[in-house]
């Protein structure tokens, strides 16, 4: 089915359609597919909804930069034209930064959280990639300038890609357009340390031990944070434990609601 909300098609998948709600949040980069063997096992306790957000799979784009409290806008108004409120919010990833932000802004739409590698946290800067990032800031806005005088031709242009490239994350490198990589750059460049303590849901947190995006302590730092929390570690698992060990995750998740 397909919503509109904040000015976006948002495309949502509906599984089950018994008991209590559950509303799945994937991460950068994927779309609701990615949930479907999570969604199948838990169908048949819940009415399991995944969506696809802004840019990804089959929703609309977006045509202004977001940050995390947009996109739990968002999704809180999705919630409440599916009649949900009060459901289980399953975030991974990005889709977890979304689910602790809606947690925070909008208590009264969520039952209790479950966040699996999910972002929100920043960790300190090493010297090295603070240096790092001061040099791509000079060079970009020199390039920026010279673009806008008109200077040199297309080469400021390219120049500025061709930092994009050295620079960059993989997950930016392969936006496509500046209100894409605006929005990025809003989402990793926030931090919720100091708010998360505000969490009076109860919060499961599932990680794979050899996460190399959102690292294990992240997850540590989380269960010391929120209140009512409790931290699931996966052995082996990467940042993707729910992709990799699906019946497990389910049958915790399942546990859970």
């Amino acid at each position: 089915m397909l919503l509109h909300s904040y000015g976006v098609d948002i495309y949502i998948e509906k599984r089950g359609g018994e008991g209590s709600a559950v509303l799945l949040l994937h991460g950068w980069g994927c779309d609701a597919s990615m949930w479907r063997v999570i969604a199948d096992r838990l169908s048949a306790e819940a009415a399991v909804y995944a969506l696809d957000f802004p840019g990804h799979g089959r929703s609309g784009k977006l045509t202004v930069p977001w940050d995390a409290k947009d996109y739990a806008a968002m999704v809180a108004d999705v919630i409440g034209q599916l009649g949900i409120a009060g459901c289980v919010v399953v975030g991974h990833s990005h889709g977890g930064r979304v689910a602790l932000r809606l947690a925070l802004d909008y208590p009264e739409l969520v039952g209790k959280l479950v966040v699996t590698g999910g972002s929100g946290l920043r960790g300190k800067k090493a010297g090295k990639r603070t240096f790092k990032q001061s040099v791509y800031k000079v060079m970009k806005n020199t390039l920026t300038a010279l673009d806008k005088a008109r200077v040199f031709g297309n080469l400021p242009k390219r120049g500025i890609s061709a930092l994009r490239c050295k620079f960059g994350s993989p997950d930016y490198r392969k936006l496509t357009t500046d209100i894409e990589r605006a929005t990025f750059i809003k989402l990793v460049s926030a931090d919720m340390t100091d708010e998360i303590a505000n969490i009076k849901k109860p919060t499961l947190l599932i990680w794979g031990d050899k996460d190399t995006e959102t690292p294990l302590w992240m997850a540590e730092k989380m269960k010391e944070l929120i209140p009512d929390s409790g931290l699931v570690v996966f052995e082996g698992g990467d940042h993707f434990a729910h992709i990799y060990q699906p019946e497990r995750f389910a049958a915790i998740v399942s546990a859970f609601l």
